[in-house]
């Protein structure tokens, strides 16, 4: 089993930058798979960005491609979240998930942290 705790949202001014952990315990953190998501208030859960186990391969929604960047630290058991050049539609609470194998759906992840608020003002 992975539990996951989300840190690092808050309230920045359109075109600064975040970075949110995701820190896991368990002991399959680092064979999982990793994802972020995102929902705003009155939308479905979308995804944002995915890992692999090793790192070595990552994909992104379109809307944020050459903005955030996904990473891990597997001997830290944290993935995180850079949001570069944020704009307000980016405001969501983010989620951090894992799974088996990477994956653009929620369906296919079985923990998922508590969310944390990204809040970007024009």
């Amino acid at each position: 089993q992975v539990q996951l705790v989300e840190s690092g949202g808050g309230l920045v001014q359109a075109g600064g930058s975040l970075r949110l952990s995701c820190a896991a315990s368990g002991r399959t953190f680092s064979s999982s798979a990793m994802g972020w998501f995102r929902q705003a208030p009155g939308k479905e859960r979308e995804f944002v960005a995915t890992i692999s186990w090793s790192g070595d391969s990552t994909c992104y929604a379109d809307s944020v491609k050459g903005r955030f960047t996904i990473f891990r630290d597997n001997a830290k058991n944290t993935v995180y979240l850079q949001m570069n050049s944020l704009k307000p539609e980016d405001t969501a609470v983010y989620y951090c998930a894992a799974a088996n194998t990477q994956s653009i759906t929620t369906t296919l992840y079985n923990y998922w942290g508590q969310g944390t608020q990204v809040t970007v003002s024009s």
